[in-house]
């Protein structure tokens, strides 16, 4: 069988716009649609008997199929991702949508994790969909770090950035930490960090524990490693990643749905995989559009994800920002919203600099 942009070139007018017409009742009701539904406003007088050969002639070729309790028939993957690619009419994003995101986008607090959390929950709140927003690294240098004590369990790593940029970090620190050690593990790390970024640093840490076992003391030791394996787990992205609005996606779900949802939920705790996935967006500009097995991430709760990169001001890919729904999404509205949002969290990130 020929891809699904040749047998779209090979299709007959007649044939296109019963397709058309059949994608988007669908994608607007979630039913089967049947052939005497298309025939009362179809451009041309046909019958319901010539509109059944084409939807018949249209599942032969693998764009349509037919439930086992309908006669009707709803678009497959392969019928989804043609629609999609050859004739999808993609706007511009509603106003009443724009405003919206302009508005959390508007509330600048200088804290862009902060910005980017309000974002997806006003793009969940927007497309009745989840959100993913995939927060940018911050890889300017480190000018200093400091450890804090807060409990016997707790303590807090400051990092502050060349650029001005802070960065607090709770974790569990090893037992035994007293003040002096925490000082004395400041200062070794402190006399590495000058003028490297995390990725850097991580890199020359440990060969100089190894180097300086004995000249560091055990329990400061502890504590470097400590702080190291921090930044190890920071580098899996997992508190990157922004999930917003999961609780919209169990709107009148039932039974199988039901079900596709909860795989769904089981997916979206997979962050680090997650996270993963949105940064191959690196390798194109524009929105993405990703079909149901087509995401092998969520192949198996059968949904969609639409999704976009975002620039700095030296047009370099930051991070992402994505709609996740059912496969049966209002792509030519979620599309340009996803669009819009990731150019304008660009435009923020680009003035901030």
């Amino acid at each position: 069988m020929s891809d699904a942009s040749n047998i779209l070139n090979e299709l007959n007018d007649r044939s296109r716009e019963v397709f058309r017409r059949i994608v988007e009742t669908y994608l607007d009701t979630g039913d089967p649609v049947g052939s005497r539904s298309l025939t009362r406003d179809f451009s041309e007088k046909v019958s319901a008997a010539t509109i059944r050969n084409v939807m018949q002639d249209l599942e032969y070729l693998g764009l349509l199929d037919s439930p086992h309790i309908s006669a009707g028939r709803i678009p497959t993957q392969m019928g989804l991702r043609m629609f999609v690619d050859g004739i999808l009419e993609i706007g511009i994003p509603d106003e009443k949508d724009r405003e919206k995101i302009d508005a959390t986008l508007g509330q600048n607090s200088g804290d862009v994790s902060a910005m980017l959390d309000r974002v997806g929950s006003a793009l969940s709140g927007v497309t009745q969909g989840a959100s993913l927003v995939l927060a940018p690294k911050h890889e300017a240098a480190i000018k200093h770090i400091e450890f804090v004590p807060l409990a016997s369990d707790r303590a807090l790593v400051v990092l502050v950035f060349a650029d001005g940029h802070v960065e607090n970090r709770l974790f569990t620190p090893p037992p035994g930490q007293t003040p002096s050690s925490m000082r004395e593990a400041a200062n070794f790390l402190n006399a590495l960090v000058g003028g490297r970024t995390l990725s850097d640093t991580r890199r020359v840490i440990q060969s100089e524990i190894e180097k300086k076992r004995q000249e560091l003391d055990s329990v400061a030791r502890d504590l470097v490693d400590s702080g190291l394996a921090l930044w190890m787990e920071d580098d899996t992205h997992t508190e990157r990643l922004i999930v917003r609005g999961r609780s919209n996606l169990l709107t009148d779900e039932q039974g199988e749905e039901l079900e596709r949802v909860r795989v769904l939920f089981d997916d979206l705790e997979r962050k680090r995989d997650i996270a993963d996935f949105l940064e191959l967006t690196e390798e194109g500009d524009g929105v993405r559009i990703f079909i149901g097995s087509e995401n092998k991430l969520f192949s198996l709760s059968g949904s969609s994800l639409v999704v976009s990169p975002y620039m700095n001001a030296d047009r370099k890919v930051v991070g992402a920002i994505g709609v996740i729904g059912p496969t049966r999404l209002n792509y030519g509205r979620i599309v340009p919203i996803v669009d819009y949002t990731a150019q304008l969290v660009g435009k923020l990130l680009s003035d901030r600099t």
